[in-house]
Formats: C-alpha cells, structure tokens, sequence
C-alpha cells in the first residue's frame, strides 16, 4: 500500500515502468477478464493505449471541435435543468460575461474558479484507493524487495490531503490552489487521475469539461440548498474502492435575462 504523494510519486512516476502493470480486482475482473484500457496487462494494453489515444486524438481532444461540442452539452444540461460563489460569480461576469458562452482559454484568466474546481476534486476525492498496480518484475523499493507480480494500491486520498502539500487538508480551501498574488498555482499532489504510465488517459478532456460545465451552469445560475450550510453532511454514502456522494437537494435559481425568460 502506498501512502502519501511522496510515496506515491516514487513508485508510479520515478519507477513508473515497474509499476506499470494493472492489479487485480476481484469484483471487476470477472465480468472483464482483464479487457479493457484501464485493466489489461503487457501487450494487449500496450495496444489498446496506443489505440485509445489515436481514437482520442480522432475524436478532437484539445481540438476546438471537441471544446464546441462540450459546449453544446453543456448549454443542453443548463436547458434540462430550467426545465424540471459569489467570488466565482463575479469572475464569470468579468471574464466571460452573459452574452456567450465559456471557452477553454478563459481558463488562464480565471484562477479562483480554476481552482475551486481542483479543491472540489481533492475534497471530494471520488477514487480513494486508486486502481491497483502490480509489478511487472523484481523490484527494489524504499528498501523492501517486491517480487513480480506483488499488487500495489496507490492509495490517492492520502496524497490529495497530504499535509506537506496541502496547508489545511481536511477542509474546503480554494488558496491551496493559488499563490498570494493570487494567481493559479499547480500542485504536485494534485492527482485525483493518478499518475505514472496508468495515469487517466481522458484526464485532459475531463479537465476540460468540468471547467466548461462548471463555468455554464454557475454563469446561468445561482446555486441554493435548503439546509444551512452547517447542516449539510457531505460524507460519502459508502466509502471503499470509491466513495458515493450521498443525494442532496439543490434549487437553481436563474442569474441572467434569458434565463429567467426560459424558465417562464
């Protein structure tokens, strides 16, 4: 078990080719047989990545295409949510304002909400234990011998709120993000997609995304629960191999002119 992003950066990073094979997990493996990008092993994953890439690269990733697609999902999901922050708000409307939609290089001029959304990762830390690994032969590690075949499990949620990295790693703090002029700082122990040879191979487009999403939905609406604060409970609902975030209740309450109009 590796804990700790030093720990974890040693193994998957500095020693990423004997750590590059994938671990085995019994609830998953008996309905894939060890097919799949994310789970085979040796050269049928060797060909798989390199396919996954070439498809992914086809399909437009870090392309303005696909970045226009995202943004027509993303302006269906604000559709779908008319049917049935503050510090962020107010750098939507100073960057992007109300009358188009966010761009991907809105992004550099955005750091707060950048890094809003990189703190709701770490704190919500969705994939805690990671995938495990497995090692492809002998290895030397930190003084202990593992030989081929040992499964690792590079436990994530322990380098997301590692303390040597984060200042106040059990609570919600966007400055973990930003440098005191306030501009966007990256953080090493920023891994919610792992790292190393198995690191996510969607991790660009997901980064993407979620900026796309979050910056359309918060840029329409303004968001409302009908709890206190204090009262709202964010453990996970089960916590193991993932944690499942438990039901909320959220109003959305329309911030622009077509927004109100299209709720009508």
């Amino acid at each position: 078990v590796l804990c700790g992003h030093d720990t974890v950066k040693e193994a998957l990073v500095d020693q990423a080719e004997e750590f590059s094979g994938r671990g085995e997990i019994a609830t998953i493996d008996r309905n894939f047989n060890g097919f799949g990008v994310a789970l085979a092993n040796g050269q049928r994953w060797q060909q798989l990545r390199r396919f996954s890439l070439t498809t992914l690269r086809n399909f437009g990733m870090g392309k303005r295409s696909i970045e226009e697609r995202i943004q027509e999902e993303a302006q269906c999901l604000v559709e779908e949510i008319r049917r049935t922050k503050e510090k962020v708000h107010q750098e939507i409307e100073q960057v992007i304002g109300p009358n188009r939609l966010p761009a991907t290089e809105d992004r550099l001029k955005m750091p707060y909400t950048d890094a809003v959304v990189h703190e709701i990762q770490r704190v919500t830390d969705i994939v805690p234990l990671g995938v495990p690994h497995t090692v492809i032969r002998d290895t030397q590690f930190r003084g202990y011998l593992l030989p081929k075949g040992t499964d690792v499990f590079p436990l994530l949620g322990s380098a997301l709120r590692d303390p040597k990295y984060f200042s106040d790693p059990e609570n919600f703090n966007p400055g973990h993000f930003l440098d005191e002029n306030g501009r966007f700082k990256k953080n090493e122990a920023f891994v919610p997609f792992s790292s190393g040879k198995r690191v996510c191979l969607g991790e660009a487009m997901a980064r993407m995304e979620l900026f796309l999403y979050f910056t359309t939905l918060l840029q329409n609406f303004s968001l409302k629960s009908p709890l206190h604060p204090k009262d709202i409970d964010v453990s996970p609902k089960m916590s193991g191999f993932g944690n499942i975030p438990p039901v909320y209740q959220l109003s959305m309450l329309p911030r622009c002119p077509w927004a109100s109009a299209a709720s009508l």
